[in-house]
């Protein structure tokens, strides 16, 4: 979507995904098992809104939700100083799997399960997978073998999760409308 900003539509779907982020951040931590007392299988919805806000209004939407996303979340709850490396895990969160599904869902007007499942999970896998354990490592020595399994093992659940969710919210006729209402204007 090209001027997303000037429209209204769009602007209230990013705040509301970008809120519903924030919120599962702040509320629900998700399920977390523990390796060593380092955090390791952690299951949870957190990544969902941005993932949506990419694959409903595009990838720029989605990259700013991530952004605004983790911003409002750090001021409402900072846990030491900001830390941009995860800004940047978060809108890639919302840009990847948008681009993904664009190469690779053609024309259809709902991604089947499997492309949503790909799209996903190549996103995570940069994001969840790689990128977070290894800002992880260089910024607070984390050892990085057992936070790459264990965001591996969680994104085995979370991914399948997600596509599920997301394909269920894709074939709901009120949000198509109200996409497509956003996206037209």
């Amino acid at each position: 979507m090209k001027n997303f900003f000037k429209n209204p539509h769009a602007l209230a779907i990013m705040g509301l995904l970008a809120a519903v982020n924030v919120v599962l951040g702040l509320v629900t931590s998700g399920f977390t098992i523990s390796f060593g007392g380092i955090a390791g299988v952690k299951i949870g919805l957190g990544g969902l809104p941005i993932i949506l806000a990419g694959i409903l209004l595009g990838p720029l939407a989605g990259g700013v939700v991530g952004i605004v996303s983790d911003l409002v979340g750090f001021l409402l709850v900072p846990m030491g100083p900001y830390m941009p490396h995860f800004t940047l895990t978060a809108a890639l969160t919302g840009i990847i799997p948008c681009l993904v599904l664009k190469l690779t869902n053609g024309k259809r007007e709902i991604p089947s399960f499997l492309h949503l499942l790909l799209g996903i999970g190549i996103g995570q896998a940069i994001t969840t997978v790689i990128l977070v354990p290894y800002f992880s490592y260089i910024l607070f020595g984390l050892p990085l073998l057992y936070t790459v399994l264990g965001n591996a093992i969680s994104q085995l659940i979370s991914v399948p999760l997600y596509a599920y969710i997301s394909l269920f919210i894709l074939k709901s006729s009120k949000i198509r409308s109200m996409t497509d209402t956003a996206s037209q204007k």
